[in-house]
């Protein structure tokens, strides 16, 4: 539990995350295999992205689904990519949370999307809906290096997964996909504990967005922790 009026992360919380039982590394990669489809398109969901469960399931096994921008399915593509990048790294056990893990996911998850990728941003951006400014581009490195330093000192690995989200998400290291390769950190965390992957269901999205917002401007990350832990208790009904 975090109370610190100032800490390495840029936000502070004071819900205590619930310790959850690991389940083991290989059943919960094998969890979100069976499950692949429905995070890949719940991901892209909360990006708008205009195709839909079954079309995302057509595309995944490799069939090219008519009437969509080809930059929708390309959003589609590299999600499938980074998710299995980040699967891969787990069962090598490699996952690091480190710079070049994060950069190196970012590559897979905005590719040809963002105006760099796998590299962070060297300029300033804004964040829609909320009066919040990341961070100028020349503090990020330091910036990061101490998130990840205080980061790792969290023994709850919830925890830890759920801020390292927020953390990713809150500063905006990269021009585009932040949340979404902030996401695959928090899941390489989880998974990397025995833990199940965490998703946004598609019914959750105006909750999603109204908390993150909150989150922006507040720069208190209780609501969001707390919404986030709901859905693992939803899923483990």
């Amino acid at each position: 539990m975090i109370n610190q009026k100032d800490n390495q992360l840029g936000f502070t919380w004071h819900y205590q995350v619930p310790e959850i039982n690991p389940q083991g590394i290989e059943r919960a990669c094998f969890r979100l295999q069976k499950l692949f489809p429905e995070y890949v398109w719940n991901t892209v969901y909360l990006e708008d992205n205009p195709f839909t469960f079954p079309e995302v399931q057509t595309v995944l096994e490799g069939i090219t689904v008519g009437g969509h921008k080809l930059a929708d399915q390309q959003q589609v593509l590299n999600q499938s990519n980074s998710f299995k990048r980040l699967l891969k790294l787990i069962k090598q056990k490699t996952f690091c949370l480190d710079k070049s893990t994060f950069c190196e996911l970012h590559s897979l998850v905005a590719f040809e999307e963002a105006l760099e990728w796998g590299v962070f941003r060297t300029s300033d951006v804004k964040i829609a809906g909320t009066e919040h400014q990341p961070p100028p581009a020349e503090q990020l490195d330091q910036i990061f290096d101490d998130g990840i330093a205080y980061l790792k000192n969290l023994s709850n690995p919830l925890e830890q997964a759920m801020a390292m989200f927020l953390f990713g998400s809150q500063h905006q290291f990269f021009y585009d996909g932040n949340k979404r390769t902030s996401r695959l950190m928090m899941n390489g965390i989880l998974l990397s504990n025995g833990l199940d992957a965490m998703t946004i269901p598609a019914k959750q999205k105006l909750a999603f967005n109204q908390t993150m917002i909150s989150f922006y401007d507040s720069h208190q990350a209780d609501e969001m922790m707390r919404f986030l832990v709901s859905l693992i208790n939803e899923n483990n009904r």
